[in-house]
């Protein structure tokens, strides 16, 4: 998607460890129309799937899945890091590691959040090595939901993540594919 791979070379900045900081419009100061753009184009690719949730992981995924599920006309859910009192006793519970913030963390749903009759969209702003995606996948299991696909901001296609999704069957539009971060350039696929 020409317009995400435009904003990266516009405003993104390349860090240390392969980092791509998105900061200033995508996930600490949220730029809401790139967010209806990047909506759009995932109702376009998954209009046709009855999709019936839109499923992403707090805090950065929440602003993109909040305007998709717009989009789409559905409830959004967000697994949270931590379990909190307001969630009921009877939760989905996944482990993940965060290649940002280097830990493992729980996610968790409500289970009256999701159930077998839900199709997801699941979303978030980055895949590199899929983690989240595959914490977000083990809660949909555990609920019996279908996962009807995968929209991603940016992937880092040099890092495992997509590839393996893909290679499990899932069906995962990425808004811009970055290919390399080396030397403190982004190159894309």
């Amino acid at each position: 998607m020409e317009f995400m791979e435009e904003r990266i070379r516009r405003d993104g900045k390349v860090a240390p460890g392969e980092i791509l900081k998105v900061d200033t419009f995508l996930n600490h100061q949220i730029d809401v129309s790139l967010i209806r753009q990047i909506a759009k184009a995932l109702k376009e690719h998954f209009g046709d799937r009855e999709i019936t949730k839109v499923v992403t992981i707090e805090a950065s995924g929440i602003a993109i899945a909040s305007i998709t599920a717009e989009e789409f006309g559905v409830p959004m859910v967000f697994a949270k890091k931590s379990k909190s009192r307001n969630l009921n006793s009877d939760t989905y519970k996944s482990r993940v590691y965060s290649y940002t913030h280097d830990r493992y963390y729980d996610i968790v749903v409500n289970e009256n959040a999701l159930n077998d009759n839900d199709k997801v969209l699941l979303v978030d702003d980055f895949l590199a090595n899929g983690q989240a995606m595959h914490g977000l996948l083990d809660i949909c299991r555990q609920a019996g939901a279908d996962v009807a696909g995968i929209g991603i901001c940016i992937e880092k296609s040099f890092q495992p993540g997509g590839k393996a999704l893909r290679e499990e069957g899932y069906d995962v539009l990425s808004m811009a594919k970055i290919k390399s971060l080396e030397n403190g350039t982004v190159e894309f696929e």
